[in-house]
């Protein structure tokens, strides 16, 4: 048996190698040649897993450590028999932690008060269920938007997509990449908005028009980007525009890449039959990651940006990509993980 896995997966090195042979290679350059006689493939979003890398080989199962799916052509492997497993709400924690980082660190910055904002979330799977029900905690009236969940379960919970963008004074987006979501955050949506509102996308980058968000800048209270068109080759002009930019980290926690990890090793364990590795999670052999628990009842605003700043200081990590933006790629796999934190209540 053999694996073909991307070396910045965190945690893997040596967990295989009882069982299979492990190739390690950087994402970005995992070739034909290298899964031609593959069986099974561990990577990351930097793998695009399509015909041209998979047309003959003998892999026959995929295991991303992401949430997302959009780099691997899924009715090619469907067609050709190959399964594909992701790592469902893996980071979803993290996500969470960034999104109200930066949204309580740039309102005391510019001095924004949220008290009566509305918190309008588009996308409500594993992250964007969360990031909603922290937001209802903090007292924010919330709207949900997610067209393929109102459909299964009725639309009572959710609301159209324009009613949010007209009403909401925070916009978060937490879709997937698909055919319907490719820049879904067009001219049309940020007129929607309301003057003054705050856009965050820590999401994928090309559920936005980036043209579209340039001309509408000079209309917002303050704009939040984690994810970008054409990574690693970003718009650095957008970086200088926005009030917080990241390398597409928001969901780098400690806690998120162990379940990252863990999800992608059991799959591939179940899918042959390796026993000893069903239950697998990695050991954290750094205590002062372990996730910690926040009450935030009763808190002031300064208060709670305060402990979200002093958990995880979002802008060290929007510093440090705006001194070298040509290191994209660079910043995501040297990235020092950063504590989880959870939240009483939910």
């Amino acid at each position: 048996m053999k694996i073909v896995a991307d070396v910045n997966v965190p945690f893997l090195q040596g967990v295989f190698e009882p069982y299979a042979e492990v190739v390690y290679k950087d994402g970005k350059e995992i070739s034909h040649a290298d899964v031609s006689d593959a069986d099974a493939l561990i990577i990351r979003t930097r793998t695009r897993c399509d015909a041209s890398l998979l047309e003959g080989s003998s892999v026959k199962m995929i295991a991303t450590a992401t949430i997302g799916m959009d780099h691997i052509d899924l009715d090619y492997c469907h067609k050709k028999g190959i399964e594909v497993y992701n790592a469902e709400g893996c980071n979803s924690g993290g996500v969470m932690q960034y999104v109200f980082s930066a949204l309580y660190g740039v309102a005391s910055r510019k001095a924004i008060k949220l008290d009566d904002f509305t918190f309008g979330v588009i996308g409500v799977g594993n992250v964007g269920s969360k990031v909603a029900a922290l937001a209802g905690l903090l007292g924010f009236k919330v709207l949900r938007c997610d067209p393929p969940r109102a459909e299964k379960e009725g639309s009572e919970d959710f609301c159209s997509l324009d009613y949010l963008l007209a009403n909401s004074n925070v916009v978060t987006l937490h879709v997937p990449l698909n055919e319907t979501t490719r820049g879904m955050a067009d001219e049309e949506f940020f007129t929607l908005m309301q003057p003054g509102s705050i856009f965050i996308n820590a999401a994928r980058g090309e559920v936005v028009n980036e043209s579209a968000l340039k001309e509408a800048m000079p209309k917002f209270g303050a704009v939040i980007i984690d994810t970008w068109n054409n990574e690693p080759d970003v718009d650095e002009e957008l970086i200088d525009m926005v009030d917080i930019a990241t390398p597409h980290i928001a969901g780098y926690s400690y806690r998120g890449k162990q379940n990252g990890t863990a999800s992608a090793v059991c799959s591939v364990a179940r899918h042959f039959g390796i026993s000893e590795l069903y239950g697998f999670y990695p050991l954290n052999d750094r205590p002062e990651y372990e996730p910690v628990k926040l009450d935030l009842t009763g808190m002031k605003q300064g208060e709670i940006a305060a402990l979200f700043q002093y958990n995880y200081p979002v802008f060290t990590d929007d510093f440090r990509f705006r001194m070298e933006p040509g290191n994209f790629e660079k910043m995501r796999s040297a990235y020092q993980y950063r504590r989880e934190v959870l939240i009483e209540g939910l």
